[in-house]
């Protein structure tokens, strides 16, 4: 029996050998493919019989400014978190991406990251206690580099946001008039505007511009919203997404250095929490003070009324009246016998008719 299968195997391939060498006497030697000369020509001049003429393209011209930003977080972010990081990543064409960072590593592991994807700007989105989220944004190796809140956050897949852009497209980077009174804030508009600015001739982006980064102040925040442009009025319709960063500090270096500015209007959300809970148990206490006392009063003993000093208000005296006196003694008392036997005489004479 095994010989019998080793037979047939080899039978087998033999005849695989066989077909695939008759194939190969059929197959025609590939001919070569011509090259078409492909030449820019304007819309007046004529294209010769041999050459294609083919329109200028919009965005010929050459990729000068090679700024790159690395968008990722750490390990423990909420999805909106997540969703809020890939929206940044569609909305700006010369950003990469990379794995989250370990909670144990040190930030200055970052800078690393940042050489090996070869990005020169970097935007870190750190998690704390699962519900606080803070992001870094830095000028890689050297510095500065910003720490801020992110607070309100709202992304692209909620309804609210109704405007459309088209992917790729470049934005304009509309900002505050009080980025240009106090330094820090004119460090920070340097920062946004090397990092969400896409460059010109960009490979993956497109030579458009058909929305606006806004970049507002208030409340000592900068609340960043995203507009989509309207061609027929000119008009805008927010797109998204949007938050607001609470600035808490500047550093000299990327992820670290010498503290440029602190924020003194800054409060951490730690303290924020506690001052809440603070707030709840003065108030709860308050409210078993209050009990106590109500308590204490119905303990009390009230007084007992006695006497109504009403009562007396419509009694009116009696006139005084002389005490009379009895000059003469008084007669004898007929006893009780006597009267019934008066009585009965009366009665039978009435009936007698006699009286």
């Amino acid at each position: 029996m095994a010989a019998r299968g080793g037979k047939r195997a080899a039978e087998r391939s033999a005849q695989i050998k066989a077909k695939r060498a008759k194939l190969n006497k059929n197959k025609s030697p590939q001919t070569e493919r011509k090259t078409k000369t492909v030449s820019f020509a304007a819309d007046n001049e004529e294209a010769s019989a041999n050459v294609i003429s083919v329109p200028p393209p919009v965005s010929a011209g050459k990729w000068t400014n090679k700024e790159r930003v690395l968008v990722f977080s750490s390990r423990g972010i909420s999805f909106r978190t997540r969703h809020l990081m890939l929206d940044l990543k569609t909305m700006m064409p010369h950003s990469k991406a990379d794995s989250k960072m370990d909670r144990k590593d040190k930030l200055f592991v970052v800078n690393e990251v940042c050489e090996i994807k070869n990005c020169n700007k970097c935007i870190f989105f750190e998690a704390k206690k699962k519900q606080d989220l803070y992001m870094w944004i830095s000028n890689v190796p050297h510095g500065p580099s910003a720490k801020f809140l992110v607070q309100n956050v709202h992304t692209l897949a909620e309804l609210k946001m109704t405007g459309n852009c088209l992917k790729g497209s470049r934005p304009l980077l509309s900002f505050d008039p009080k980025f240009d009174k106090e330094p820090h804030y004119a460090l920070l508009k340097e920062l946004f505007t090397q990092i969400f600015s896409t460059p010109q001739y960009h490979p993956k982006s497109q030579p458009f511009v058909d929305h606006v980064f806004s970049f507002t102040i208030a409340d000592h925040r900068i609340w960043f919203r995203n507009y989509q442009i309207i061609e027929e009025d000119a008009s805008l319709v927010e797109i998204g997404p949007r938050f607001v960063l609470n600035l808490i500090k500047i550093f000299q270096g990327s992820f670290g250095g010498p503290t440029l500015y602190e924020n003194p209007h800054f409060q951490s959300p730690n303290t924020h929490r506690r001052m809440i809970r603070l707030a709840t148990a003065a108030k709860q206490k308050e409210r078993q003070m209050v009990k106590e006392i109500q308590k204490e009063k119905r303990k009390e003993e009230q007084e007992v009324i006695t006497q109504d000093v009403t009562d007396d208000v419509f009694e009116t005296p009696a006139e005084p009246k002389a005490p009379q006196v009895e000059l003469e003694a008084p007669g004898p008392r007929r006893s009780k016998k006597l009267r019934l036997s008066e009585l009965k005489k009366r009665t039978l004479m009435k009936r007698k008719g006699l009286r």
